[in-house]
């Protein structure tokens, strides 16, 4: 009878830690999820105040450039980039300061400005389709 009850007493301590083993996964796994959050408030708390797509459209002050054409462009964090419509580049900073590079086939312009809320407005130059040019934009955010 001793050795079945030294017998009962080791399959006793064997489901005594596994069932402690399994509580430890339990309780870390329990842990882990709560520490690590969803994707969802992951992005809310990474996003940018300037986060979007922006429409831009550009007004010329001096060359013999065309006013009225648009670049869409997203803003993502601190970057700047195309939506569409060309290649876009650049970088926002904290207070709204933006510095952006855009190019669509043999015309390029570069600018600079300040985004607000939802809108933004600066200046530009640039070559485009052979026209030395510069003026001002403005941008919305969808």
């Amino acid at each position: 009878m001793s050795q079945l009850t030294a017998e009962q007493s080791r399959i006793t301590l064997f489901a005594s830690v596994s069932l402690c083993a399994s509580k430890s996964l339990f309780v870390a796994a329990a842990l882990a999820a709560v520490a690590i959050p969803d994707s969802a408030s992951a992005a809310r708390r990474v996003a940018g105040p300037y986060d979007g797509i922006w429409t831009t459209i550009f007004a010329t002050t001096r060359g013999h450039c065309s006013s009225g054409y648009s670049v869409p462009f997203t803003v993502a964090g601190n970057r700047v980039s195309s939506a569409g419509g060309g290649r876009v580049s650049g970088s926002v900073r904290r207070g709204g300061s933006v510095a952006v590079s855009v190019s669509v086939g043999a015309s390029r312009a570069s600018g600079g400005g300040r985004l607000v809320g939802n809108s933004g407005s600066g200046r530009w130059s640039g070559i485009i389709t052979g026209d030395r040019c510069s003026g001002t934009w403005r941008a919305t955010r969808s």
